[in-house]
């Protein structure tokens, strides 16, 4: 007999059955419940909702038909709301015309039982669709703390609309920049026409260029880079991803980059090193810890042949002009 029940690894998944009789279901709560699933029960749409909101179920087991908000309405509610729109919803009907499991699917459920239920086949389905929630999860996670490290290490990013330049994502650094250097903030601004012009010239090629597209521009308040990148995986079609840095000191980086052989990062700390701060006050600077900064120093000193700060500090001004 094969087994339906959770991984023990992943935890035990909540599970929302909505049904206006829920007697009709004991045989399926308690065929969830010994395969591991903890089960929540709503016996009406407005009761659904809040049950959903709240708990944040792993999937939805929804009645099509019920008296006043029927689960049609319930999914379409579901599906609106940005906090519930990734739950997974199985519906259970037991209407089999091709009408009802169509307008099942368009109100977004991923899959449908026909009542009476079968407690086996609603259980290999439900694996196969928490699987899939889980692996798109995990995905989106993944690109948000790739975002995430941008900003760690001072890069801003934001997720723009190529059609018109519409800001539909942003980390909380791209969000001040926008403000400082261009006037906009708050999700849905429009970037301004030139910027959005270029986006729209780099989209065609934007996969054969070798290195991201790159502009800058300076509104009063120092240079911005801005770079082109493609689409994260669970962006929609039409939407690029863009990377801001302030880069007031990029001229002088790539000079000690340049001069010594080191990498951007080695870079970066070497100028601050040498401007005279204090290792606490350079990871503040680049994002990064002390200890890391620690270690870029000594690379960069193996790679100057030095052993004291002071040593490579008169090194890189050196090599600075003025």
């Amino acid at each position: 007999m094969m087994d339906f029940s959770p991984s023990p690894a992943r935890g035990a998944s909540l599970v929302l059955i909505v049904d206006d009789v829920p007697d009709n279901l004991a045989m399926l709560h308690d065929a969830l419940d010994a395969a591991g699933y903890i089960v929540l029960v709503a016996t009406s749409g407005e009761a659904a909702l809040a049950r959903a909101a709240q708990a944040r179920p792993d999937i939805v087991l929804l009645d099509a038909l019920m008296p006043g908000m029927d689960g049609f309405e319930v999914a379409r509610r579901l599906k609106a709301d940005a906090q519930t729109a990734q739950i997974p919803i199985v519906f259970m009907t037991g209407l089999t015309e091709t009408e009802h499991l169509i307008a099942a699917l368009a109100a977004g459920g991923v899959d449908y039982v026909t009542k009476p239920i079968k407690p086996a086949e609603v259980l290999a389905r439900m694996g196969v669709h928490l699987g899939t929630a889980r692996r798109a999860q995990a995905q989106q996670q993944q690109a948000v703390q790739a975002r995430s490290a941008l900003d760690a290490f001072g890069y801003a990013s934001l997720t723009v609309r190529v059609a018109d330049g519409r800001v539909l994502w942003q980390t909380p650094l791209a969000r001040e920049l926008l403000r400082r250097h261009l006037g906009i903030e708050g999700l849905r601004a429009m970037l301004p026409d030139d910027i959005t012009a270029w986006i729209q010239r780099q989209q065609p090629t934007l996969a054969l260029q070798p290195e991201p597209p790159r502009w800058t521009f300076n509104h009063g308040h120092g240079p911005v880079v801005l770079r082109l990148h493609p689409p994260s995986p669970e962006a929609d079609e039409g939407e690029l991803l863009l990377v801001m840095r302030e880069e007031s000191d990029l001229a002088a980086r790539e000079t000690l980059r340049l001069a010594f052989g080191i990498t951007a990062k080695e870079a970066e700390v070497l100028y601050w090193l040498a401007q005279g701060k204090i290792n606490r006050d350079i990871a503040d600077i680049v994002g990064s810890s002390p200890a890391t900064v620690k270690k870029h120093l000594e690379r960069i000193f193996a790679k100057l042949g030095v052993e004291t700060r002071t040593a490579a500090a008169a090194m890189a001004m050196a090599r600075l002009p003025g």
